[in-house]
């Protein structure tokens, strides 16, 4: 598996001659898109297809997908026509859906990981293998790699009393569905604080947004520890611009105390807007939490 850096038909990992390729979805990820950004990055993402490659497209946006589908490719899969999930329903420890695929059907898999969106991501990944091996897999093949699945620093539990979420969400998608993911997974009955930390070229306001900050009983806020790291000053004034009760808190490690301090048992605290700011928040609670 090779995985583009940015965009795709310039990136040096294009040099590969894939005989499947794979395209999620299309976000905007910076701040500098405009006009018709869409279909622009979508332009550059399809540069990875090559006339030999088999294309499985997880774009649902017919306009976007258009763009997929002119590039000259072998054969193309798209989500919602040839792949997808059907009877998902929540589970201990995640979800459970049947996995539609070209090549078959695989009933009541369990998926290890939070969020009722990881279901679409493994239904393109479980397509994108069997259209690699050009036959269905095993049901037992399936199900053993996506309920032993593990994806650190995605809606990943770092403690309990107060419930301490680390997920390293740092554009508008993302922090929806970590918003969508803690509503519908855990549907928390206490309060809700949020440390968050970004780089610059991001949409602050956006994520912020996506987070739903503005319900929260206080966003922490922290210069994330790298060089592009925004002042926390200035993410607490996003903050604040879209009606949140924000503080600037310094660093990491002061954002999370702070929300401690504040938190009780019955809480949430959810640690976000960067992988450098969950990486140090891991440092801070240690293996164990606080």
């Amino acid at each position: 598996v090779v995985e583009v850096g940015m965009l795709g038909r310039f990136d040096a990992t294009n040099v590969v001659d894939a005989q499947v390729a794979t395209i999620t979805n299309v976000g905007m990820d910076h701040t500098d898109g405009v006009g018709d950004w869409r279909l622009a990055v979508a332009s550059e993402k399809a540069g990875i297809i090559k006339p030999t490659s088999t294309v499985v497209c997880g774009e649902s946006d017919p306009d976007t997908r258009d763009v997929f589908r002119a590039e000259p490719h072998a054969a193309m899969f798209e989500r919602g026509r040839d792949f997808g999930t059907e009877r998902e329903r929540l589970a201990v420890g995640g979800w459970l859906a049947d996995l539609r695929t070209p090549y078959g059907r695989h009933s009541d898999v369990l998926v290890s990981l939070h969020g009722r969106h990881q279901l679409d991501n493994a239904s393109l990944a479980v397509a994108t293998a069997e259209a690699f091996f050009e036959s269905q897999l095993s049901d037992e093949v399936i199900g053993e790699a996506l309920a032993g699945v593990k994806v650190p620093g995605r809606f990943e539990i770092a403690g309990r009393e107060p419930l301490i979420v680390l997920d390293g969400a740092h554009n508008p998608d993302g922090a929806r569905a970590a918003a969508e993911t803690l509503n519908e997974d855990f549907a928390p009955s206490g309060r809700r604080f949020l440390v968050v930390g970004m780089q610059s070229g991001r949409d602050v306001a956006g994520v912020l947004q996506g987070l739903e900050a503005d319900r929260c009983e206080r966003v922490l806020c922290c210069t994330a520890p790298t060089a592009r790291g925004i002042p926390a000053t200035e993410v607490a004034s996003a903050a604040a611009s879209i009606g949140a009760a924000a503080e600037a808190t310094g660093d990491v490690e002061a954002a999370l105390d702070r929300a401690l301090e504040l938190a009780g048992a019955d809480d949430v605290i959810t640690v976000t807007g960067s992988f450098t700011v969950v990486g140090a928040a891991k440092v801070v609670l240690g293996p164990s939490g606080p």
